[in-house]
């Protein structure tokens, strides 16, 4: 059997995630990326350049942190493997884990359930103005709902599919190199001024990035659901993102309810088309979308098993 680095950090994150009084310690390490990213920002990023040069001034700090990220992942794996041999893997495992957000992601959602399902809508403000980027202040029920349920799905992809994807393809420096994208385009890459020409090739990057887990995160939800494939392949390109309507549609399908909308972000509207064609969703739909979730993320452990005995 081959080393089952990814199953292993699938383990670990769920049964650690990364834990608080670690991250209130020394954070988490996504957070040196964001500095990076920071930093760049604020020396390269200035009124004064021309657009050509910020976008220049773009792709050298998403290559500064393609080279950070798998540069640190492929030596760790180098020296575990030349300092431990056979057991190796298990150091990779461990440095692998933090990059995998199954754990704190269905924390997350079930924080916003649980004062919902009671009708404590401040607290399900609160819950779910952790998770996602509108504003949520006036949000009722639905809105509510509908946000945790489009952050669960989109974050499957983002947080759990791709990053797996990326350390099966490409060991740990993969998995650390898409995870600085993925920051980079959190970050920056926003179609708006002062960020659209500075964030556009960490956006263009993470579209690549996630462009086949995307659509292997919608069939996996869909077969954890049991349904959703109609709404799935009708609905995808109603969201902006290429990538980001294949989970959400098949998230709204196989729960028979309807996402996305309009929205609000900044104090400013956003005309958004709906996403499937069910009912508005609840509290009840949110607990029923963790276990879809959970189930979906229990086909990745069986996708990273297989995959360690067939390699």
């Amino acid at each position: 059997m081959a080393e089952p680095v990814a199953l292993a950090a699938l383990m670990l994150d769920a049964v650690w995630g990364w834990p608080a009084w670690l991250y209130r310690r020394i954070g988490h390490p996504v957070g040196a990326f964001a500095r990076i990213v920071a930093g760049c920002e604020r020396r390269w990023n200035l009124p004064t350049y021309s657009e050509c040069r910020r976008r220049m001034a773009g792709v050298a700090t998403l290559l500064l942190l393609v080279l950070a990220g798998g540069g640190a992942g492929w030596a760790i794996q180098w020296l575990a493997h030349a300092a431990l041999g056979p057991a190796g893997w298990i150091v990779v495992a461990l440095c692998a884990f933090p990059g995998l957000a199954q754990h704190s992601l269905y924390c997350h959602v079930r924080a916003v359930a649980a004062p919902l399902a009671v009708g404590n809508l401040p607290a399900a403000r609160r819950a779910v103005g952790m998770i996602v980027g509108r504003d949520t202040a006036t949000l009722d029920d639905a809105g509510i709902a509908r946000a945790a349920l489009e952050s669960l799905a989109e974050s499957f992809c983002d947080g759990v599919a791709a990053p797996l994807f990326w350390l099966l393809v490409g060991g740990l420096p993969g998995l650390w190199a898409y995870k600085a994208v993925n920051t980079a385009d959190s970050l920056i890459g926003h179609p708006e001024p002062p960020l659209r020409a500075f964030g556009w090739a960490a956006a263009r990057t993470d579209d690549c990035a996630n462009w086949l887990p995307a659509r292997i995160a919608g069939v996996l939800l869909c077969c954890a659901g049991g349904g959703g494939w109609r709404i799935m392949a009708r609905d995808h390109a109603c969201h902006a993102s290429p990538n980001g309507g294949w989970p959400e549609a098949a998230m709204a399908g196989a729960l028979r309810v309807r996402l996305a909308g309009p929205v609000s972000y900044d104090g400013v509207a956003h005309d958004k088309s709906w996403i499937g064609d069910g009912a508005a969703p609840d509290a009840g739909a949110v607990r029923a979308g963790l276990w879809i979730y959970a189930r979906a993320c229990l086909m990745l452990w069986m996708i990273a098993g297989g995959c360690a005995w067939l390699v």
